[in-house]
């Protein structure tokens, strides 16, 4: 690596030795920029020129050495070329970074590749995807109309093109309410979905629209045409109808579409994990064909090649491994969190899947969460082993106030933590008040509470009565004991993963009341007050710099 370095930097040297070489009374002019395979080849010399003759210029600052800048090579001159053959003015150049440092200089560039648009000379930071299509469609959408236009039959035809999707509007009057909501919806469009707009009835006759006006999604997959059928024209419904209709019925997972698929288009999501390389790979696709067809809307299924090493790292998130794959399960997306669903046996068929997916849809299936199984010596030592299946009665359901620390075995300041930790456990240890334990958060989940960072510590009083209290202070064992011996009052505030019950909820079959009647639901006047310094304390600690980094 080393050599490689000085090698390079040899060649720069040269570089800026040849380019020093002109006689001092020679007078250096702005050359026209090079142009190889149709991207224009800048300078610090010719930069200025070539932006002020350009309307519109794509620049890519790049390295020799960088990896994505030559990765991004090939389709960034497709996409130039692209451009050349339909007549575009628009522009893709490029600058070697390590040669011209002005350019480098003047934008504060931070890494390689950089790339930048300028229109009429205004800069604009680049957004989008790193394919041909993806740099074409970013450019199409800030260059001209929000929807192309198509007087007639042949200019939807090249429209349409190679497009996998393509989104095409009738409207005679494009001065109406469903048109507006039409290019509004084409206005917020992702950057590859792109739309055209008619008011030819000869387009709209060839591509299947038989209404007054109408809007219809051409496509190379599944059915080639899919008409919008709803009444309401409004900007959200048609962007919603073009998102669920770029998709196919089952989509392959990948970095490149992972954002259009998580969008949230639809709330459940079906997800099989396995390897393409398997014998039964097509019949388990063709089982979710099937589904996806009845479910049209309602939830996305998509697939997850195991073969790949970026889709391994998933598998952990749902408990799965190489080992217990194929699998499927149903994700839930919302506000705070996801919830998870599996079925009960790991059989892919249809008689097996179309029961679930109802189960699901219709609550009779609940949300799996992960959980290691309850070790043997779970409560041998002053600090519980907590995990799923025992969180509930540990640290809910108990008479005791608990206080409990959720960690990531690879986490350094869970490390160094625990042995604080232990001496809090041994500080309530023998005491029928107060319980300690933790919970490796990365291996068990817990329904209502999302860890987000960790280690994260959270004080439950006793039964579940209140929500849960989160510790913001030192780790330190007297700032902790100082919380914990004052219900949650010193370094702490309240969070909300439990909602506080509006109405008394049975209490577990195995747990009764000291008095035989049902516990207080309600804040008592001292959690009340808890809950008051906590909240005031954090209001406090949003005002001072953080002390601690996680």
């Amino acid at each position: 690596m080393a050599s490689s370095y000085r090698l390079l930097l040899s060649l720069v040297v040269l570089l800026a030795c040849f380019h020093g070489s002109l006689s001092e009374g020679e007078a250096e002019t702005a050359a026209e920029p090079e142009i190889i395979s149709d991207v224009l080849v800048l300078t610090d010399e010719n930069f200025d020129e070539a932006i002020k003759d350009n309307e519109n210029i794509l620049v890519e600052f790049y390295a020799p050495w960088c990896g994505h800048c030559k990765a991004l090579e090939p389709e960034y001159e497709a996409a130039a070329k692209k451009l050349r053959e339909e007549g575009s003015a628009i522009r893709l150049a490029k600058l070697d970074g390590t040669v011209h440092k002005k350019a480098v200089e003047r934008f504060s560039l931070k890494g390689y590749p950089t790339i930048k648009f300028f229109s009429n000379g205004e800069e604009t930071e680049y957004s989008g995807g790193r394919t041909s299509k993806s740099i074409i469609a970013w450019l199409s959408k800030r260059t001209g109309p929000p929807a192309v236009a198509l007087p007639d039959v042949d200019a939807a035809k090249t429209f349409v093109g190679d497009r996998s999707v393509a989104i095409i509007g009738f409207f005679p009057d494009e001065t109406t309410e469903q048109a507006r909501g039409f290019l509004k919806s084409a206005q917020d469009a992702p950057d590859d979905l792109r739309y055209g707009l008619t008011s030819s009835s000869d387009v709209a006759k060839e591509y299947g629209i038989e209404s007054e006006f109408g809007i219809v999604a051409v496509r190379t997959f599944d059915e080639p045409q899919v008409q919008y059928d709803q009444d309401n024209y409004t900007a959200e419904a048609i962007s919603a109808f073009a998102r669920l209709s770029s998709m196919p019925y089952v989509i392959e997972f990948s970095q490149d579409n992972a954002a259009k698929i998580f969008s949230g288009v639809t709330k459940r999501q079906f997800l099989y994990f396995g390897s393409k390389q398997s014998e039964d790979y097509e019949s388990h696709v063709a089982v979710l064909l099937e589904q996806a067809k009845k479910h049209k809307g309602e939830m996305l299924f998509v697939t997850f090649n195991t073969d790949e090493e970026e889709n391994v790292k998933i598998l952990d998130v749902f408990g799965l491994s190489n080992t217990s794959v194929p699998a499927v399960r149903i994700i839930e997306l919302a506000a705070r969190d996801m919830k998870k669903y599996q079925p009960e046996t790991g059989e892919i068929t249809a008689d097996v899947i179309a029961p679930f997916i109802e189960g699901v849809n219709d609550g009779s299936i609940k949300q799996s969460l992960k959980s290691e199984e309850i070790p043997e010596d779970w409560d041998a030592k002053p600090v519980k082993q907590i995990v799923g299946k025992n969180f509930n009665d540990v640290i809910i359901n108990n008479e005791k106030h608990a206080l409990i620390q959720f960690y990531a075995p690879w986490c350094g300041h869970c490390k160094k933590l625990m042995p604080v930790w232990d001496e809090v456990g041994e500080y309530f240890d023998g005491r029928d008040d107060h319980v300690v334990g933790k919970m490796d958060a990365t291996a068990n989940e817990v329904e209502g509470l999302k860890i987000e960072s960790f280690p994260t510590i959270y004080y439950f009083l006793p039964n579940g009565k209140s929500r849960p209290i989160k510790y913001t202070g030192k780790r330190e064992l007297e700032a902790l004991l100082v919380f914990a011996e004052g219900g949650g009052r010193d370094g702490g505030r309240p969070d909300h993963p439990f909602p506080v019950p509006a109405k008394p909820k049975p209490e577990p079959a195995d747990f009764e009341a000291e008095d035989e009647e049902d516990l207080p639901l309600e804040e008592t006047e001292e959690e009340k007050e808890i809950l008051a310094e906590a909240e005031q304390a954090a209001a406090e600690a949003e005002e001072m710099p953080a002390k601690e980094e996680l």
